[in-house]
């Protein structure tokens, strides 16, 4: 069996490996016999064509061997899917909450975070929906991927053998943001998972800030370190002279918390000159509103 950095990737890597290596044998006998029959039955050896009657054994070979092919392709084919639809009961869950165009995982002690981290050899098992369109979780690495659907939880499991950082992205296209929509997976040592697992989150601003904003998917569209993406960086926002389109017209405006708050309850009254008006209205109470216009101050 072929190792990897999760208990899926040697699964399925087993089967593709089982499926090419057929796959070359059968190109190299056909291969043979192609070029058996251009030289044995060449016009030169045989001026005058003949006809050749049919081969039981023959036939009975060509039809019995491709149909004990596809039967073990099948086998290996089962055998991967039925482990990978089917958690261990003891398995660790977390929420997986996709949205246009960022990755929201929440675990069984409430903490949010929209990178993906996880123990080694301990099960995970992901319960994955989304909140708006269609998307999918695909991490490379470990060979799984899923739909993530509106209304509908999906689910895919895992054991991650060995630590280190992997790559998550969407692999169904979700509009103008997909190609933005990535994230990664962290595998740590059970201990520093633990230590992890159980350091409760920052209070100040500072902290709640990034966590909120991360939380209702805005960290999809906006960066935090002037990097323009889908929206305007966050970076900076409050007090920058920004170019919008209001009522059909444009105008120059400084960037306030008064303009920030009506732009996040109702982002259609105006839009920020060079990017897609795709921005839905974002629903947060008093305190996370106050909490986050705190945090963009400062951000600076």
């Amino acid at each position: 069996m072929i190792l990897g950095p999760a208990n899926t990737t040697g699964k399925v890597d087993d089967a593709f490996l089982f499926i090419v290596v057929c796959c070359v044998i059968l190109l190299a006998a056909v291969t043979a016999c192609m070029v058996t029959f251009l030289v044995k039955y060449n016009r030169k050896r045989h001026p005058h064509p003949e006809h050749v009657r049919e081969n039981v054994s023959l036939e009975i070979i060509w039809t019995v061997v491709p149909t004990i092919l596809v039967l073990l392709m099948f086998y290996f084919g089962w055998v991967d899917f039925d482990l990978i639809r089917n958690p261990p009961r003891d398995a660790m869950t977390v929420q997986v909450t996709a949205r246009q165009w960022s990755w929201l995982f929440t675990y069984e002690n409430g903490r949010q975070e929209d990178v993906l981290t996880v123990p080694v050899g301990r099960p995970v098992k992901l319960l994955m929906t989304s909140v708006d369109v269609l998307h999918c979780l695909f991490i490379p690495a470990y060979r799984i991927k899923e739909d993530c659907v509106p209304g509908m939880t999906t689910h895919l499991w895992f054991t991650a053998n060995a630590t280190g950082n992997y790559d998550i992205f969407c692999t169904e296209y979700c509009g103008v943001g997909h190609s933005h929509m990535r994230s990664k997976l962290v595998a740590m040592a059970p201990a520093d998972f633990q230590k992890w697992h159980a350091a409760p989150p920052g209070k100040a601003a500072a902290d709640l800030g990034p966590r909120i904003l991360q939380a209702k998917g805005c960290l999809g569209c906006h960066s935090l370190d002037g990097t323009a993406k889908v929206g305007p960086t966050l970076k900076g926002l409050i007090g920058r002279k920004e170019t919008v389109t209001a009522g059909g017209r444009d105008r120059e405006i400084t960037v306030d918390a008064s303009f920030v708050r009506e732009h996040i309850v109702d982002p259609r009254k105006a839009t920020v000159k060079g990017f897609p008006p795709v921005m839905p209205a974002i629903p947060m109470t008093d305190e996370e509103l106050r909490t986050v216009m705190a945090y963009l101050e400062a951000l600076k």
